[in-house]
């Protein structure tokens, strides 16, 4: 091979990082600014409407309540500042592999566009957490959404059925709703491509149902991918291989989901004292222990104790990831590296992860307060998607004109196409809370009304 074809196979961190904007591409500049760009992606998403109603939405356990634990919001926060510290670790690792290179001044701005990222990789997920996702696409493979099949082509169809949050974050991000400008939130290109785990499309999915782009967002992802040098994964053309920085953003999310649930479980009494600390000081090696118990001997406050077990384990996590990141950056650059970075962490800690796996899934995702909270959310989500696309499809009748009222106009609800219609009720429902989810589904049928 030659050095050409070699380089044709790898992505470069010089186009990896940029700075342009999606939908602003023609006042793209290379200027260095105070606050860099990707600083902007992170303001932008802190100060944006969907990003506060995450407050509002399910992580796992029920909102609200007199003890508090996660929401989307408070996740993702945690995630950003988790993905920040990954972000900055790898760039002073590599600062002297890439010193005197176009990547060399690119490379400092990891850490803020890893924070941005994971500040936005929750957006796309409807109310109710991951359980609105399957009401949604259930509705689709299951439900009466089956009698819409003839309507659309192989691909729409697939989106709906296979309905996944981060394609829908994608196009929260890039879709020009009415009334708003090009390019919808104008993120970098960088941030964009880093927050998309499933780089294809819906027809391309796996057994998971997974995917990272709608038909609808299919050009505008290929136009990030072409411009980044993301790698094409096949001859589809509708398959790529990850940007590098989706592997930081995934580490991210998994140290945080799967500590903080340990750390609310134990809060909310599903856990003893006992089992939590046990969890969590099984992420340790025998030559570690003997401090980490000293340290849980000053404080008496059980929560405290929890507390510090927490930061210690995410510490730890956060180092062996960074650290696997820049073991493994040429096989992250050339589309070779396999499953996620948690998965590669050393076998003490990669034990104590998978046990934690173990007890979150028969106690916490398992308990009697998150089944009640699926099956409810499954049960609203459901019945506003009969209303909606029944109101979108026809939009003459009486009760149509009703519903579609309640819709802002924001959301194309006179699409042309069956999909757009149909994209704009799931729109719609996507971007609610629970609270208001909850509340016009009551509405909807009766069963609460404005005081008088």
């Amino acid at each position: 091979m030659t050095q050409t074809q070699d380089s044709a196979m790898r992505m470069s961190w010089d186009r990896l990082i940029t700075a342009k904007r999606f939908g602003l591409e023609k006042y793209h500049d290379e200027r260095v600014h105070t606050r860099t760009d990707f600083q902007r992606d992170y303001d932008r998403l802190i100060f944006s409407a969907p990003f506060r109603r995450l407050q509002n939405k399910t992580q796992v356990f029920p909102l609200p309540g007199s003890i508090f634990v996660h929401n989307r919001l408070t996740h993702s926060l945690e995630v950003s500042c988790v993905g920040r510290s990954l972000g900055t670790n790898v760039a002073v690792a590599l600062a002297d592999k890439y010193a005197g290179t176009p990547a060399e001044h690119k490379l400092p701005h990891l850490g803020s566009i890893v924070a941005a990222a994971c500040l936005a990789h929750d957006l796309g997920n409807p109310p109710f957490g991951h359980s609105g996702e399957r009401a949604i696409a259930t509705y689709f493979s299951e439900g009466k959404g089956q009698a819409l099949r003839g309507m659309l082509s192989e691909w729409e169809w697939n989106d709906f059925t296979h309905f996944e949050g981060n394609a829908n974050a994608f196009r929260l991000l890039t879709h020009q709703f009415n009334g708003r400008r090009p390019g919808g939130f104008a993120l970098t290109y960088s941030t964009l491509a880093s927050i998309v785990k499933y780089p294809y499309a819906s027809t391309l999915s796996t057994k998971k149902g997974k995917s990272g782009f709608f038909a609808s967002e299919s050009d505008d992802f290929r136009r990030v991918a072409s411009d980044l040098g993301l790698l094409p994964d096949g001859d589809s053309g509708l398959r790529f291989h990850r940007h590098p920085l989706v592997y930081l953003v995934e580490a991210a999310d998994d140290i945080c989901y799967q500590i903080m649930d340990i750390e609310d479980a134990h809060k909310l009494k599903i856990l003893t004292t006992s089992e939590t600390q046990e969890l969590l000081l099984g992420f340790f090696d025998e030559a570690q222990l003997p401090h980490i118990k000293e340290v849980l001997k000053i404080a008496d406050d059980t929560n405290e104790q929890i507390a510090y077990l927490r930061s210690r384990v995410i510490g730890l996590l956060i180092d062996e990831c960074s650290q696997l990141f820049v073991d493994h950056e040429e096989e992250l650059l050339t589309g070779q590296f396999k499953g996620c970075l948690v998965d590669h962490i050393s076998e003490v800690p990669r034990n104590a992860y998978a046990h934690c796996s173990q007890v979150a899934w028969k106690k916490i995702y398992r308990s009697s307060d998150v089944l009640d909270i699926e099956l409810a959310g499954n049960r609203i989500i459901t019945e506003l998607l009969d209303k909606l696309i029944d109101a979108v499809l026809y939009p003459d009748k009486a009760y149509s004109q009703l519903i579609l009222n309640k819709v802002p106009q924001q959301y194309e609800v006179h699409s042309d196409t069956v999909y757009g219609k149909l994209q704009a009720a799931i729109d719609y429902i996507s971007g609610m809370t629970d609270v208001y989810a909850l509340d016009l589904y009551r509405k909807i049928n009766g069963m609460s009304l404005p005081a008088v």
